[in-house]
């Protein structure tokens, strides 16, 4: 459970990184991002869930990182 929260803090700043740092460039990628078609996001955050999921199995299943 500690590995658990530890990594949703990790990835609660790193989402939040680019909006402290950078929110007027942060505001103009957003506008861009609703402009696209609804499938080509849906294909992207397939492919990130894809390699998110493996890069996971690989961590915890093989000895390719320690």
């Amino acid at each position: 459970m500690k590995l658990l929260v530890s990594l949703f803090g990790l990835v609660l700043v790193l989402e939040g990184l680019p909006y402290a740092v950078f929110p007027e460039a942060m505001r103009a990628w957003l506008v861009q991002m609703a402009a696209l078609p609804a499938r080509l996001m849906r294909v992207v955050g397939a492919l990130a869930l894809a390699g998110g999921l493996i890069l996971c199995y690989l961590a915890q299943r093989t000895a390719l990182f320690g």
